[in-house]
C-alpha cells in the first residue's frame, strides 16, 4: 500500500467518524472539521494513534456527503431491501453508506470497486462479517446505478 493509499485510507476512516459525530451531536459543519484538522487527523488521543489522512479528501468527503444529502440518501434508500428505511440502520452504518456513495457520486477519479473495498474495511472497524457484506453489496448496487 503506497503512502497515499494510506493516507487516503485514514481520511475515510476518520470520514466515517466525523459524519457519524455530525449526526449524533449535531457539530456544525465548519468546528467538527476544524475539530479534525486539529486534534484527530495525525494526533494521539488517549491510547489511540489516528494516522495521517489526506486532509482535502477528508474534507471533500464529509462536506460533499452534506452538500449531496438528499441525493446520497436517495440511491442508497433505492437499493435497501423492501420494508428498510435509512432510519431503521444504526448510525455508524449510515456514515458509512453516506461517505462511499458519495464517492461513488462524485468522486469519478476513485474507481468503484476501490471505494467499494476501503469501505468494506471502513465497516470492520465497526461490525462482524455480515454487516461488512452488506455495506459490499448495497455500494455494489449503487454503483451500479451510479456509474452503469
Amino acid at each position: 500500500m503506497t503512502a497515499r493509499s494510506r493516507s487516503r485510507s485514514a481520511a475515510r476512516l476518520a470520514a466515517v467518524q466525523a459524519l457519524y459525530q455530525r449526526e449524533m451531536e449535531g457539530t456544525a459543519l465548519p468546528k467538527l472539521l476544524h475539530e479534525f484538522h486539529q486534534h484527530r487527523l495525525g494526533a494521539t488521543v488517549g491510547d489511540t494513534e489516528y494516522h495521517d489522512a489526506e486532509v482535502a479528501f477528508f474534507d471533500d468527503v464529509v462536506t460533499g456527503v452534506e452538500t449531496r444529502s438528499v441525493e446520497i440518501d436517495a440511491a442508497i434508500t433505492a437499493r435497501l431491501a423492501k420494508g428498510w428505511t435509512l432510519a431503521r440502520l444504526d448510525r455508524p452504518m449510515r456514515a458509512i453508506l453516506r461517505a462511499g456513495t458519495y464517492e461513488l457520486l462524485a468522486r469519478r477519479d476513485v474507481p468503484a470497486k476501490a471505494a467499494i473495498n476501503e469501505y468494506v474495511d471502513v465497516a470492520d472497524a465497526f461490525y462482524a462479517k455480515a454487516e461488512k457484506g452488506f455495506v459490499n453489496g448495497l455500494l455494489d448496487a449503487v454503483a451500479k446505478d451510479l456509474r452503469g
